[in-house]
């Protein structure tokens, strides 16, 4: 960085800090404002550097939208991991495989209903950019489909979901629930009762339970 982008000189960041400092502020513009409100000029301002120095980090606005999308979608997976280790059970427990299946349901809605600007920055992904499960290895997979698909798999140790209808699960399962935090974030059920909302969710919860034993 030159003089002007960063001055003085012995007040510089270093090149990883500046990066990862406007990745924090386009999450914190995203959560305040959605993923249109991720501009790189704003997050230059909110990390204290001229806008022409975001351009030594990203191509452009869409590559750091990308960077807070991963962000924003990390999040949810740590609010659902969060819910799942607050389930008591020992592993293949049937009551115990069910609760931290609806727990991971309960937490995807809840972020919704928290974050409303995240959520909605998690899966605008600019089209130029892969979204796709990471490569983990051996490593277990801590995004929220990883996280998922994990507990479908202990329903199938369980005893609770037949095997024959493991493959590809996952997918009407998210929807279902994406669906309905769709509706009750921005759809027409935005303007339901707290107490309808609960409603709602326990019983999109218990159709997805019911349907897999």
């Amino acid at each position: 960085m030159t003089a002007a982008e960063e001055a003085p000189r012995s007040r510089r960041r270093p090149r990883g800090d500046v990066r990862a400092g406007l990745v924090a502020a386009g999450v914190e513009l995203a959560r305040s404002g959605g993923p249109d409100a991720v501009v790189l000029r704003e997050a230059t301002r909110a990390v204290g550097v001229v806008p022409n120095a975001a351009y030594r980090h990203f191509a452009d606005r869409d590559e750091l939208l990308a960077e807070v999308c991963s962000a924003a979608m990390n999040e949810l997976a740590e609010r659902m991991a969060a819910e799942i280790g607050r389930v008591r059970g020992k592993r293949g427990n049937p009551a115990a495989a069910q609760r931290r299946l609806g727990a991971i349901g309960a937490a995807y809605l809840e972020f919704a209903r928290d974050e409303p600007g995240l959520f909605a920055t998690a899966f605008a992904v600019p089209q130029q950019h892969a979204y796709a499960g990471r490569d983990t290895g051996d490593a277990p997979d801590r995004t929220p489909l990883g996280l998922l698909r994990a507990a479908l798999d202990e329903l199938v140790e369980a005893g609770v979901l037949d095997p024959q209808r493991r493959d590809g699960i996952e997918y009407p399962i998210w929807s279902l629930v994406h669906g309905t935090a769709v509706l009750t974030g921005q759809g027409p059920l935005r303007d339901a009762s707290g107490v309808e909302l609960r409603q709602i969710q326990a019983r999109t919860l218990a159709f997805i339970g019911n349907s897999l034993a």
